[in-house]
């Protein structure tokens, strides 16, 4: 598919201060090794195992008391983002296969969802499951694979969405035109489903009850970072993992000449605009009120993408290939600056 950088203005960039201010409250991670690169997301049971799934297409459970790890599955794609199906199942992101179902005790992988009603689904990525069963999951671009986000967010095309699996299996687009789809997370109440666009700094909320239903309005319209997974914890609090803050380079492309991203897009990946190193967690209300704010430079752990409130703890994930384990911190009543 041809490379056609769209122009865009970014909003004004949301200084790290105030309720944003760095601390380091994730210096104090505890990490639990995973046996391999890159746990996007974890997913825990209530029996002390931890779910992720790894680059090379293995979803594993690891024990938290020390256990053996073991394999479910492997997708032969790259599970992304996990949740737990109401029948008890593991409902899988898979960025190359769809929504995969794998048994919880391991065995193959069922495809539950890989076509939208105008084709097929381009990058599963993150999911939400209602207490019926019913599916939300955004598709974060029809134009460029997984290992191309970064020249997705650049050229901008708006081709990522929010989706919806009905029980009865039909899936249906929700909200269009996004920039890199991401996280999705049901409220509290599962009155409105939330959903991160990582390439407009932006979180959007949809309502799907009342007089309003199917509305759609921006809670947050300049994150001061690249927003991407969502999760909602047991105290309603809904958790942002922020894997790198605003690039001033890669704002600065957006507004350009396309042919300048072109160029870009073409360069090797040491000159083209990186994320500054970091670890960054953002608590919100359902109305995008920031109430924990958890930030680390980066040194014990970095490039946060998944986040899932258990027993009182964080976990958090990465999707990068040099992260091989997944980190864990008690939750703060409040974090500084919030």
């Amino acid at each position: 598919m041809p490379y056609e950088p769209q122009r865009w203005t970014p909003p004004p960039a949301t200084p790290l201060q105030g309720v944003y201010a760095p601390n380091d409250h994730l210096d104090a991670v505890e990490l639990f090794a995973v046996p391999g690169g890159g746990p996007e997301d974890p997913l825990l049971d209530d029996d002390g195992g931890l779910y992720t799934g790894l680059h090379d297409g293995r979803v594993v459970r690891i024990d938290l008391a020390g256990g053996p790890t073991t394999q479910l599955c492997n997708t032969t794609g790259r599970p992304l983002g996990l949740e737990w199906l109401p029948d008890g199942d593991l409902l899988v992101c898979d960025a190359d296969r769809g929504l995969l179902r794998v048994p919880r005790e391991g065995g193959s992988a069922e495809v539950l969802a890989d076509r939208a009603p105008d084709g097929p689904i381009g990058l599963a990525n993150n999911a939400a499951v209602a207490a019926d069963g019913t599916i939300w999951f955004s598709d974060s671009s029809r134009r460029n694979p997984l290992e191309r986000f970064t020249e997705d967010i650049l050229e901008h095309a708006g081709s990522g969405r929010l989706l919806r699996r009905d029980t009865d299996g039909t899936v249906e687009v929700v909200l269009d035109g996004l920039t890199f789809a991401n996280g999705v997370a049901l409220t509290p109440d599962q009155d409105a489903v939330l959903v991160a666009e990582t390439g407009s700094y932006a979180l959007h909320r949809v309502e799907l009850t009342g007089p309003r239903a199917g509305e759609s309005q921006v809670l947050q319209a300049s994150l001061p970072g690249f927003p991407d997974n969502l999760s909602t914890g047991p105290t309603g609090t809904i958790w942002l993992a922020i894997p790198a803050p605003r690039n001033p380079a890669a704002d600065a492309l957006h507004p350009r000449h396309p042919a300048l991203r072109k160029l870009v897009a073409r360069l090797p990946d040491a000159l083209t605009p990186q994320p500054k190193r970091m670890a960054f967690v953002l608590g919100l209300t359902a109305d995008g009120t920031v109430t924990h704010n958890l930030q680390s430079a980066g040194a014990r752990y970095h490039f946060v993408t998944g986040v899932r409130e258990h027993d009182g703890w964080l976990y958090l994930g990465s999707e990068s290939h040099d992260v091989h384990s997944v980190a864990r911190v008690r939750i703060p009543d409040q974090a500084p600056g919030a």
